[in-house]
C-alpha cells in the first residue's frame, strides 16, 4: 500500500499550481467583485490541454483517471483560485462522462473534441425548483415530435449557462405514475442551449460570482433525436455514472480550498506580532490550525481511495459520498479557522479568507447535502432502514 503520488501525478500537481499562479489574488478579488466568467483562466487551461484530463485520448483528452483529475482540481482550488477557478473547469472534467460511456460513436466524435478543446462550454441541467434531490420527481417534460422531442419545464442551479453553448439535460419522457420504478422514464439529452427557447436568469449568490448560476425557463426547446443519449427512459441510470466522480472532484476541491485557507492562516500566525510575540506561538492559535491540517489530510485519504476505486472499476459509492462529506466539513472548518486566526483582518476582502469561507459553502451544499450523505451511509454501509 503506497500513499505517495507517482512521478506523473506529482508533475500534474506541480504544473497546475504553476499555471494557476499566473492568476493572482488581485485577479480573483476583481472577479469576486465584478463577476464575469474567468475566460482567460479557462482559455489557459484549454490551451495547455487540461480540460480533457479524464477523457479518452481518441477525442483529444489525456486518457487519465479521476485520481489525476482530482489532483488537478485540488491544485486549482489550493492555488487561491478557490471555487471560482475550480467551478470554471469542473463541468469539463466529469460532466460528459454519460456521453462518453453511453453515447454512440458518432455522438462522442461530435461532442467530446469541442468540449476538450475549449471551443464549446457546457452546463448541466438536472435540478428543479420543487424537486431538489428527489430526482425521480422531475417535471420537465420531453415530448416526442417528429424526428425528435420538444421540451418544456424549469431547471435551477444550472451553473455556466450564461456562457454555455451546450446543455446536458435530464427530462421526463414518461410520467412517474406510468413506470414500474420511479427511476425509469427519465431521458438524457446533450444538445444546443437555444436561447430562443430557453430564458436564462442568473441567481445573485453569496459567493463565486465569477461563475454564474441560473434558473432556466424552457419553452418549446426542440431537440433532434440524434442528441438523445442512449435509450429513452434510461437517463437516470446514465447520470449515476457521473455522480460518484462529481462527489470525488468536489471533495478534492474542498480540500484544496481548505489548504489555501490553512496556508494563509499559518503564514499570518507567523507574521502577526501581538504583545511582543508572534500569535502563532500561542497554543490557542496553534491547536485549531493543527486540527484543521489533520482533518484535511484524513479527508484527502478518503478522497484518493474513492478515486482509486473508481479508476479501477470497483464500486465506490460509500467512499465517494464519505469523501465529499469529510472534505466539505474539513474545508469549512479550515476556512472558518483562517478567518478567526486573522481576527478583524479576516473580515477584510483583501486577505482573501472571507471569500474562501463563502465559497467553501458550495462544497457542503452541493451536489448533495451532508444530511443525505449520512442517511445514504447509514442505509448502504450500516444496513439501517432507509430514512427518506
Amino acid at each position: 500500500m503506497d500513499f505517495n503520488l507517482t512521478e506523473n501525478q506529482q508533475t500534474i500537481r506541480d504544473t497546475i499550481l504553476k499555471v494557476a499562479s499566473e492568476f493572482d489574488d488581485s485577479y480573483w478579488l476583481e472577479k469576486d467583485k465584478a463577476g464575469g466568467f474567468p475566460e482567460d483562466f479557462y482559455s489557459k487551461f484549454a490551451e495547455d490541454g487540461w480540460l480533457g484530463i479524464a477523457m479518452p485520448e481518441k477525442y483529444g483528452g489525456a486518457g487519465l483517471g479521476i485520481t489525476e483529475a482530482s489532483l488537478m482540481m485540488q491544485a486549482v482550488a489550493e492555488s487561491g483560485a478557490g471555487m471560482s477557478g475550480a467551478s470554471a473547469l469542473h463541468m469539463n472534467i466529469f460532466g460528459l462522462k454519460p456521453v462518453e460511456i453511453f453515447g454512440d460513436e458518432e455522438q462522442r466524435e461530435r461532442f467530446l473534441p469541442p468540449l476538450i478543446a475549449g471551443k464549446e462550454k457546457a452546463c448541466f441541467a438536472v435540478t428543479e425548483p420543487d424537486v431538489g434531490l428527489d430526482t425521480t420527481k422531475l417535471k420537465t417534460r420531453a415530448t416526442p415530435d417528429g424526428n425528435g422531442y420538444v421540451v418544456n419545464g424549469t431547471k435551477v442551479w444550472t451553473s455556466t449557462a450564461q456562457v454555455a453553448k451546450k446543455v446536458l439535460l435530464l427530462t421526463r419522457t414518461t410520467d412517474v405514475e406510468d413506470v414500474r420504478k420511479p427511476t425509469e422514464g427519465l431521458t438524457l439529452f446533450y444538445t444546443d442551449l437555444d436561447r430562443n427557447a430557453v430564458e436564462i436568469r442568473e441567481i445573485d449568490k453569496m459567493g463565486r460570482k465569477a461563475v454564474d448560476t441560473n434558473v432556466l425557463f424552457i419553452d418549446g426547446l426542440k431537440i433532434p433525436i440524434e442528441d438523445r443519449i442512449g435509450e429513452e427512459g434510461m437517463g437516470f441510470r446514465y447520470i449515476l455514472d457521473g455522480m460518484n466522480p462529481e462527489r470525488i472532484l468536489i471533495a478534492a476541491e474542498a480540500i484544496g480550498l481548505g489548504r489555501a485557507a490553512l496556508n494563509r492562516a499559518t503564514q499570518y500566525a507567523k507574521d502577526r506580532v501581538v504583545f511582543g510575540r508572534p500569535i502563532g506561538k500561542n497554543q490557542g492559535i496553534q491547536h485549531p490550525l493543527a486540527k484543521c491540517w489533520a482533518e484535511l489530510e484524513a479527508a484527502n485519504l478518503m478522497t484518493m481511495k474513492a478515486a482509486a476505486l473508481f479508476d479501477s472499476g470497483q464500486p465506490c459509492g460509500p467512499e465517494a459520498n464519505a469523501a465529499k462529506y469529510l472534505a466539505a466539513e474539513a474545508g469549512y472548518e479550515a476556512c472558518q479557522t483562517a478567518i478567526m486566526t486573522h481576527g478583524g483582518f479576516g473580515y477584510a476582502k483583501e486577505y482573501q479568507v472571507e471569500r474562501y469561507l463563502r465559497e467553501v459553502m458550495i462544497t457542503r451544499i452541493a451536489p448533495i447535502s451532508p444530511q443525505l450523505v449520512l442517511s445514504f451511509l447509514a442505509e448502504k454501509v450500516l444496513g439501517l432502514p432507509k430514512s427518506y
